[in-house]
């Protein structure tokens, strides 16, 4: 099967799932109904979306096809961010009571630290995985420990208000910010468009990206951004999903089977859509609200990530 086939298998799988999240038990009220799930819906296929393509694009600028954005520390930074905000002016200040600022103040703040992260670590040589995986959880621990030590000292009824965004869950999305995520992912997209066929050669290494006339740096500068802005879309949507990109990458790698970035993006983002619309119907249909999918998702991501690692020192 060539991988147009197989995009388009994957894009009809999702067309099904969606309408069967829409339609299932609807008991009529086509107007509520619609209008309720639709939101949710959006904001599903929109998390999945900025997952996937972030993480495609983050693993090729890396080279390596297990790290991802959430492993590196963005997740944490965006806790931070909330928590630091909290403490600093209270729940009651405009950054947290105007959520369309608070989201433009964590894409800064998250912009900010993917050009640290280019400046200190990428632009350098002789850079493994381990260098790079070291560095992502010192900087997950070291925002985590930043958060806490505030979540403590802040007042018990506005920590509710950071524990809330603690954890996924695509019960209680951010559907305030939507329409600027909409926004803000579209011209994502559309800016990285001009960069697509260079991620083709981008995925053979530094070197070779250079000897075909890449202009390197230029290019994977802005490519951070765009994985920043991403990342930022995702977890003000739903909170941090640390291995669901994992998953969906590899798995878009093992079935398309191809080296060229458009169909591997397509190819993620119809399986990203795929686990959470089909994960979060198992989750109200099946175990009613019982457990969440971010749960199982990391659950999985995370051993799956554990194999990943042994395969890799295996074969080195």
């Amino acid at each position: 099967m060539n991988p147009k086939a197989k995009i388009g298998l994957l894009a009809a799988v999702a067309v099904c799932l969606v309408l069967v999240f829409l339609l299932i038990q609807s008991g009529g009220d086509w107007g509520y109904v619609l209008r309720r799930r639709g939101l949710k819906l959006l904001a599903i296929v929109l998390t999945g979306a900025a997952i996937a393509f972030s993480t495609m694009v983050f693993q090729t600028v890396t080279n390596n096809r297990i790290l991802t954005p959430s492993i590196i520390g963005l997740d944490s930074l965006y806790m931070f961010v909330q928590t630091f905000v909290v403490f600093a002016f209270g729940s009651g200040s405009l950054t947290m009571t105007n959520r369309n600022l608070n989201f433009v103040l964590s894409i800064v703040a998250m912009i900010g630290f993917a050009m640290l992260l280019y400046r200190f670590l990428f632009k350098r040589e002789g850079r493994n995985i381990y260098f790079l995986l070291l560095v992502g959880i010192v900087m997950g621990s070291l925002f985590g420990s930043m958060s806490t030590f505030m979540e403590v000292l802040i007042d018990p009824n506005e920590f509710m208000i950071v524990q809330d965004k603690m954890f996924a869950s695509f019960n209680r999305m951010n559907t305030d910010v939507l329409v600027l995520s909409v926004l803000a992912f579209a011209a994502v997209a559309a800016y990285a468009w001009r960069f697509l066929k260079l991620l083709d050669v981008l995925a053979m290494g530094r070197e070779h990206a250079l000897n075909l006339g890449i202009r390197y740096e230029y290019v994977v500068k802005r490519l951070l951004i765009l994985v920043a802005i991403l990342v930022s879309i995702s977890t003000a949507l739903v909170g941090p999903i640390t291995f669901l990109g994992l998953l969906v990458a590899n798995l878009a790698h093992q079935f398309m089977r191809t080296y060229r970035h458009g169909y591997l993006i397509a190819g993620s983002i119809f399986i990203s859509i795929i686990a959470l619309v089909g994960g979060q119907l198992v989750v109200e249909r099946v175990f009613t609200f019982s457990t969440t999918i971010s749960v199982i998702v990391n659950f999985v991501g995370g051993v799956y990530f554990l194999y990943l690692l042994l395969k890799e020192s295996k074969s080195w």
